[in-house]
């Protein structure tokens, strides 16, 4: 999660998240054992997946990870650091992008073996965009953002190889969110978002406060709790309102998935607390409207949240849906969720949920397919979940 949630928000708030945020997560984690979920929430007849803790190479914190396939997948952390495997984890090859050894990779969209960009959270020119093209021998800057506390950048999703589009917080003086796209997977120029609202930002927290699917749509949550939809690769937007508490500078819409066009899920709390909140809530027409399920079992925030679905599986959905026939997975798709105080998952988008076991201070997960996931997080962990 990011540090700094709203880039021209006045110092006094912009230093008491920055400070509040790893007492929140410490919290979180101390509270993982006092809190009491709602009662009737857990599902206690499904087999448990698989966790198997594997070895990155790197002691510094993890916060992103996006699969390929089974056999690769990147991930990304603080310090510059980036690690890839092209084994399905059972080893790890951990880099530092040069000049960037103080930089937050907050982000990462691996495209293959050999390309990935990664995307540098932070204050002013702190937010950046790299990318390789040789399985990280060597990197671009494809993008800087101005030398301005005012910008921050949080989060960014790919449509195509060269197609994506990056969040960034709201700025108060204009009030716009400079978000921006490419289109060839070189340049970056700005879009417009809907007017931001004041403090508005996103959370910086697994990579997945904005979420593609197929060739045109997006989604992007907010810490207002709001929800954009887009269905032209970020032309225009609409804006939609969330169940879940929001806009304290600590609590909001943290990360965001959907299956295909219509059934979608997110995911929020307040990292400040250690108490299991409203948390979780889903969609089933396209983001318009969203409704909360039983709470997850994770103490303070959901940091970041995954179908068990592959791209191929979610193309096939979009099809799917586009001929009609739509839903047709529901029950069998299942979702992970994570942060600092846990992990849990579910087989029905919420209704029912199973805590994953002694999980606890991973804040980003990913799937390659419908078997194969990665958990990663503090101290360079990772740990792959096995359905």
């Amino acid at each position: 999660m990011r540090a700094n949630f709203g880039g021209a928000m006045n110092e006094q708030t912009r230093w008491l998240r920055r400070v509040s945020f790893a007492a929140g997560v410490a919290l979180s984690c101390l509270g993982q054992a006092a809190a009491s979920p709602r009662p009737g929430t857990y599902a206690q007849t499904v087999r448990e997946p698989k966790t198997t803790i594997q070895v990155s190479g790197t002691s510094n914190r993890l916060q992103a990870v996006s699969p390929v396939d089974e056999n690769v997948v990147w991930a990304s952390g603080v310090n510059g650091t980036y690690v890839v495997t092209t084994d399905g984890g059972a080893t790890w090859r951990a880099g530092v992008v040069p000049g960037a050894e103080t930089l937050q990779f907050r982000d990462v969209q691996a495209v293959s073996e050999g390309v990935a960009y990664l995307l540098a959270a932070g204050q002013g020119s702190n937010s950046r965009i790299y990318k390789t093209e040789n399985g990280g021998r060597n990197w671009t800057l494809q993008f800087v953002a101005p030398d301005d506390p005012s910008y921050f950048y949080d989060c960014f999703a790919f449509w195509t190889p060269e197609s994506g589009i990056t969040m960034a917080d709201g700025i108060n003086a204009t009030g716009q969110f400079p978000a921006i796209r490419t289109t060839d997977g070189k340049k970056w120029k700005s879009i417009s978002l809907p007017a931001a609202q004041k403090d508005e930002g996103a959370f910086a927290a697994s990579g997945t406060c904005v979420a593609t699917l197929g060739e045109t749509r997006a989604w992007i949550v907010t810490t207002n709790s709001r929800v954009f939809a887009s269905s032209d690769r970020g032309e225009r937007w609409a804006s939609y309102l969330t169940p879940i508490a929001g806009g304290t500078g600590t609590s909001g819409v943290f990360t965001v998935a959907f299956r295909d066009g219509r059934h979608g899920v997110i995911g929020g709390g307040d990292f400040s607390s250690a108490k299991i909140l409203d948390n979780f809530a889903r969609s089933r027409d396209g983001g318009k409207t969203w409704h909360l399920t039983p709470q997850a079992p994770v103490p303070g925030a959901i940091f970041g949240l995954a179908y068990a679905q592959s791209t191929s599986d979610r193309k096939r959905e979009v099809a799917d849906e586009d001929r009609g026939r739509g839903d047709s997975r529901q029950e069998q798709t299942k979702v992970v969720v994570t942060g600092p105080g846990g992990a849990a998952w579910t087989t029905d988008e919420g209704e029912n949920w199973n805590p994953l076991p002694d999980v606890a201070g991973y804040w980003a997960v990913a799937f390659a397919n419908e078997h194969d996931g990665w958990l990663v997080g503090t101290g360079g962990r990772i740990l792959k979940i096995t359905f």
